[in-house]
């Protein structure tokens, strides 16, 4: 589907789904063709609600393959996660360590070490943050950077304001995150911890390709915004759109269909 008055900067990167289902099912498959053509650099994963789907249309789609292909994937995997809770380890539910547990590392049987994500138990996270982006830089930078898309314009927990060269650093979260966050929590805004380890700006547009993932209609008004607006702190995801190897893809919902 053609989108209305597309920007000059998405030219022919931009797919539309009518269904949140297809959506997934499409960003699976794009993940699963870096493995096909030989993962030559780590691939950079994204937690929350959108990307639920999307890992679970992976998970299927790689257990369905051949065993000795399932074994190359296992072999070949490298992924680095954006961001992890500041006082949260893989033991917490509500960490990121063990959602990716949850969602990717045991359903396809990876072994340790293979899914990264920042230590929240690190007893100085801004060092440790500081370490995580030394250790995707030794890894080679990312390849394919899945991105969601936050409520208030966050990527990663890049909050605004936030300039194209934030690093790799430990933060505290908006009221705006915490809140959307919260059902990891028991719908809590107040149980979210209130601070983060992330990737910054730099690591993101230092990735050689860049997919956004925008679903669902209570992202259209941020994703319009971003639609229209030029790159600017208050939107850390506008500065994706200079980015050469970005490709945007949506839902209806998320377009305000």
């Amino acid at each position: 589907m053609p989108l209305p008055a597309s920007p000059a900067w998405l030219a022919d990167r931009f797919e539309c789904f009518e269904r949140p289902s297809s959506l997934a099912v499409r960003v699976a498959e794009l993940l699963h063709q870096e493995f096909s053509d030989g993962l030559k650099r780590p691939l950079g994963l994204a937690t929350g609600r959108t990307m639920e789907p999307v890992y679970s249309a992976l998970v299927e789609r790689l257990l369905a393959l051949p065993a000795d292909q399932l074994s190359d994937v296992r072999q070949q995997w490298c992924s680095f996660n954006l961001d992890e809770y500041v006082g949260l380890g893989p033991g917490d539910c509500g960490s990121f360590a063990a959602e990716m547990d949850r969602q990717l590392a045991v359903p396809l049987g990876l072994e340790p070490g293979r899914v990264r994500l920042p230590d929240g138990l690190a007893a100085d996270p801004a060092a440790e943050a500081r370490r995580y982006a030394d250790a995707v830089w030794t890894a080679g930078g990312i390849g394919l950077q899945l991105l969601g898309l936050g409520s208030n314009g966050h990527v990663g927990f890049n909050e605004p304001p936030c300039g194209p060269d934030a690093p790799s650093r430990s933060l505290r979260l908006s009221t705006a995150t915490r809140r959307q966050n919260a059902a990891a929590f028991g719908g809590d805004p107040s149980r979210v911890p209130a601070g983060a380890i992330t990737l910054g700006m730099e690591q993101i547009l230092g990735a050689e390709r860049i997919l956004l993932v925008v679903s669902g209609a209570a992202k259209a008004g941020i994703l319009a915004r971003l639609l229209k607006e030029p790159p600017g702190p208050s939107l850390p995801a506008s500065w994706l759109q200079d980015h050469p190897g970005l490709r945007l893809i949506v839902d209806r919902p998320a377009l305000g269909g």
